[in-house]
């Protein structure tokens, strides 16, 4: 476990209110304390939201496609996702005790596993998903709330290259599960098959999404269009064949039989967030959401401090998406997100997955990636080179 530093005698980050975070809000609003959003306010949240997008749709007159307009046809699709979203929540209310990941092992550190370069048992995923024009537009990098609704996405990065194995962040995934907070994980494939074991357990509770962030993070502002597509589908694939070892085993584990995971990828997070007009094109024809941020966590120090929580909050704004990594690279992770999620509580912001997140707004997106300013990540391009290996 990470060790508390020295600079957190702040009131809004002190133990003891990390500790009420583990609370269930409504607990805690019984003992005379301010309410925290927890998942029944979300619920309620979202019944509401559903309400009024079902009033979109009555005595609309139908056409072939089944709804009046294209338009209407994209809200309906936001109105499902909502209330998969409501569904999942609750479906991880009543299991979490099951669900709970184990705490870090071993296996977990960095390099603890040996490399393996090889693709995929796979290489072809069996679902196909339609096209996706809209990735021609560009890459995600926050959403507009309308009615300025204090919500943000959380999202964590876990990867590794082609030469070396990272680790994973057991502290983030199982503080997550105890304070009922949805995240958004953009996995690699090499590093889901790496930590397999960890999949898998991710997978079994929806109140996590998963996203596509290519085999062995290669540059796709200089990878070749073949060498993209085998990066995106080998992940793709991997995913496929975790996921079908779950549903496999379910009927062992009394778990996962009524509420799978997606069948396939649906979001996708460019390594070092470069793209190309290239890469935008293929990510339309596999029907891909190119998704970024628009709020960078962590630096190349230690994170783990009062002050850098506060340069985070800062900068977040309603339907922000954060960057962190949960593969134990950058230093104090852990204790960074502790530090800005309960922060951002304070501030009445509640957490959704980047798929709800993009259903309640306007995208708002940009040609090309970057970490905070147009151009701020090209220099990697010589540092880590075409397949992102440094060499």
């Amino acid at each position: 476990m990470l060790q508390r530093p020295n600079d957190t005698a702040h009131e809004d980050f002190s133990e003891d209110s990390l500790r009420e975070s583990r609370t269930d809000s409504c607990e805690g609003a019984q003992a005379g304390r301010t309410c925290k959003p927890c998942l029944m306010h979300r619920r309620s949240f979202l019944a509401g939201s559903l309400g009024l997008m079902a009033g979109l749709f009555c005595d609309l007159p139908m056409t072939a496609s089944g709804f009046g307009s294209t338009a209407l046809a994209a809200e309906q699709e936001k109105a499902d996702i909502l209330a998969d979203y409501a569904a999942r929540l609750q479906y991880h209310m009543e299991n979490n005790g099951d669900l709970r990941l184990p705490a870090l092992s071993a296996r977990d550190r960095r390099r603890a596993i040996p490399n393996d370069k090889r693709p995929p048992a796979r290489r072809t995923p069996v679902t196909k998903l339609p096209p996706n024009p809209s990735a021609l537009e560009g890459v995600v990098r926050r959403v507009h709330i309308e009615n300025g609704e204090k919500v943000c996405a959380l999202t964590f990065d876990m990867c590794e290259l082609a030469t070396t194995t990272t680790g994973f962040d057991a502290d983030i995934v199982i503080w997550l599960q105890d304070n009922n907070i949805p995240a958004t994980f953009f996995m690699g494939g090499k590093w889901m098959r790496t930590h397999e074991r960890r999949v898998r357990q991710i997978l079994r509770d929806p109140l996590f999404e998963i996203g596509n962030h290519a085999w062995a993070h290669g540059n796709f502002a200089l990878l070749t269009p073949e060498r993209m597509r085998e990066e995106i589908l080998d992940t793709q694939s991997q995913y496929e064949l975790l996921r079908e070892e779950n549903i496999e085993n379910a009927g062992r584990s009394g778990l996962g039989e009524s509420l799978p995971p997606p069948e396939a990828l649906r979001l996708f997070r460019f390594p070092y967030g470069r793209s190309s007009e290239q890469a935008l094109q293929l990510l339309k024809e596999t029907g891909l959401e190119p998704i970024q941020w628009d709020v960078v966590a962590e630096t190349g120090g230690n994170n783990a401090s009062v002050s850098r929580a506060r340069q985070v909050m800062a900068k977040v704004q309603p339907g922000s998406i954060l960057l962190f990594h949960a593969n134990l690279v950058p230093r104090g992770s852990f204790q960074l997100l502790r530090y800005v999620a309960t922060g951002l509580q304070r501030k009445d912001y509640r957490f959704v997955t980047v798929g709800e997140l993009l259903a309640l707004g306007t995208l708002e997106r940009v040609r090309d990636g970057y970490f905070e300013k147009p151009g701020d990540n090209a220099e990697l391009d010589k540092r880590f080179g075409t397949e992102g290996t440094g060499r």
